[in-house]
């Protein structure tokens, strides 16, 4: 059975004439009585009564005219579905974002992309620069968003914003921060597998401090658990401008004479999947408000 019999079956059983449905699909009265045909043929049923010049929906026929209503009304809503979905008035995206890009950089976009497009189910999932490889290589997430760069062949990567890392302590502490003295210092880290501390360790190997041999006191899951730990005390850590620049500015924190390179933002997405509409047009927001 193909979409066009049904629909030919429901004109003839709504009108009961096989010329004035013709004349309304623009069709020839032989084709309509062979698609008919057709269907009583191949499922071994009657679906009309020849009685006189007439035609009429047998017993079976109105049981097929009932599901084939439905079926076609099912058919017309995906239709919608998919026209919607095209241009955005509905449709889900998914993201997965290391932390420093989740909690200070992708908030205010995701905002302004949902003011724009309401009907579109956005989903934000927090990790670090792996799980989000890991989600878009997957297929849990269509984008992501991490710190720094990252060499893997299935996944397309393109710079989307830059971030400034800033060295801090706590403000009464007092810190040498030469190459070799820095090195020294008791240091509190991000997890391995962090963007955040990857590009810490990248940037202390270019001024001469082998990261292998930094003094790190405590390693914590998240921005927030480093930056109360060195507030506290007696280490050195280094983080977004964005996160320390409040504590910066009410005294709790002070910087450290030690220059960082910008780090960037990279955006992940799968190089053979297919993006959707919703993910093609987030992209190019977050480009537009970079």
């Amino acid at each position: 059975m193909t979409f066009e019999q049904l629909s030919i079956f429901v004109a003839v059983a709504e009108r009961e004439h096989l010329t004035r449905t013709a004349t309304a699909l623009r069709l020839t009265p032989s084709a309509v009585s062979a698609s008919i045909k057709a269907l009583e043929s191949f499922y071994a049923v009657a679906l009309f009564d020849r009685v006189g010049r007439g035609i009429q929906l047998t017993r079976e026929g109105r049981v097929l005219l009932r599901e084939a209503k439905e079926t076609l009304a099912r058919v017309k809503a995906t239709e919608a579905v998919l026209a919607e979905l095209g241009n955005l008035k509905t449709g889900r995206l998914d993201v997965h974002a290391s932390q420093t890009i989740a909690n200070y950089w992708l908030p205010s976009r995701l905002l302004g992309f949902s003011r724009n497009y309401p009907g579109v189910d956005v989903n934000l999932t927090i990790g670090n620069t792996t799980t989000a490889a890991e989600a878009v290589l997957s297929g849990d997430a269509e984008l992501g968003f991490i710190e720094g760069m990252l060499d893997e062949p299935a996944l397309s990567t393109s710079i989307i914003a830059t971030d400034r890392l800033v060295v801090v302590a706590a403000a009464g502490e007092r810190f040498e921060t030469g190459a070799e003295e820095i090195g020294n210092q008791p240091w509190i880290m991000r997890e391995a597998g962090s963007g955040t501390r990857s590009v810490i360790e990248q940037a202390l190997a270019e001024m001469g401090v082998d990261p292998a041999r930094l003094r790190i006191s405590l390693v914590l899951p998240s921005n927030e658990a480093v930056l109360s730990a060195v507030r506290g005390g007696n280490c050195v850590t280094a983080l977004s401008e964005a996160i320390v620049a409040p504590f910066l500015e009410n005294g709790q924190l002070r910087s450290l004479d030690v220059e960082l390179p910008p780090r960037k933002f990279t955006l992940l997405r799968h190089k053979e999947r297919h993006r959707t509409a919703p993910a093609r047009e987030f992209e190019a927001f977050c480009r537009a408000h970079a």
